[in-house]
């Protein structure tokens, strides 16, 4: 906008007053002095540290520029650091994990080629605690099998999945509660 400003005064022979006026720019802006970031070089250095070391905090990026023959103070470091926007995430979330599995699931096209597992918990009258671990086909949500019993272990499960194999033949896919495929 100087630059404007600049042009239509040389060229025109407007004063700096009426040019401001024409280009609608705050007579303050023209005559305030333009300061250059002392800091373009650092930022510049910090941004190639952190691209070649993704995990490296603001302390350790302060240790490199130190070793280069920076003299710069860890709070200046932060402070550049925060206004670039450089700072980590402290944690990934483990619910996007789950949900990349979800849509990475095939669909099944065809009767038996696709099952679910899932356990369902409960508790009777009397305290006692059941499970029961059912068998869907996931094409043709039918149940395939349900087994119920006070304890539900690896054993258990396998000699379901083995019966229903000798009876229907053996799924493409199995998808556990858990998010889990296992083909074979």
């Amino acid at each position: 906008m100087k630059e404007i400003v600049a042009y239509i005064v040389a060229s025109h022979g407007y004063s700096e007053r009426k040019a401001c006026q024409v280009t609608r720019q705050h007579r303050s802006t023209q005559r305030k002095k333009m300061v250059s970031d002392p800091l373009i070089e650092l930022r510049q250095r910090m941004h190639e540290i952190v691209a070649t070391r993704i995990r490296y905090g603001y302390r350790r990026v302060h240790i490199m520029l130190k070793r280069e023959g920076w003299k710069i103070g860890r709070n200046r470091v932060y402070r550049v650091y925060r206004e670039e926007c450089l700072v980590l995430k402290t944690k990934r979330p483990r619910r996007r994990k789950m949900a990349a599995h979800r849509e990475a699931r095939c669909q099944p096209k065809t009767l038996n080629e696709a099952w679910s597992l899932d356990f369902v918990h409960d508790q009777l009258s009397n305290g006692q605690k059941i499970r029961a671990l059912t068998i869907i086909d996931v094409y043709t949500r039918e149940c395939l099998a349900i087994e119920v019993g006070y304890r539900l272990r690896g054993e258990n499960v396998v000699e379901v999945l083995n019966w229903l194999a000798r009876f229907r033949g053996a799924p493409k896919a199995l998808f556990c509660d858990n998010g889990a495929e296992f083909t074979g």
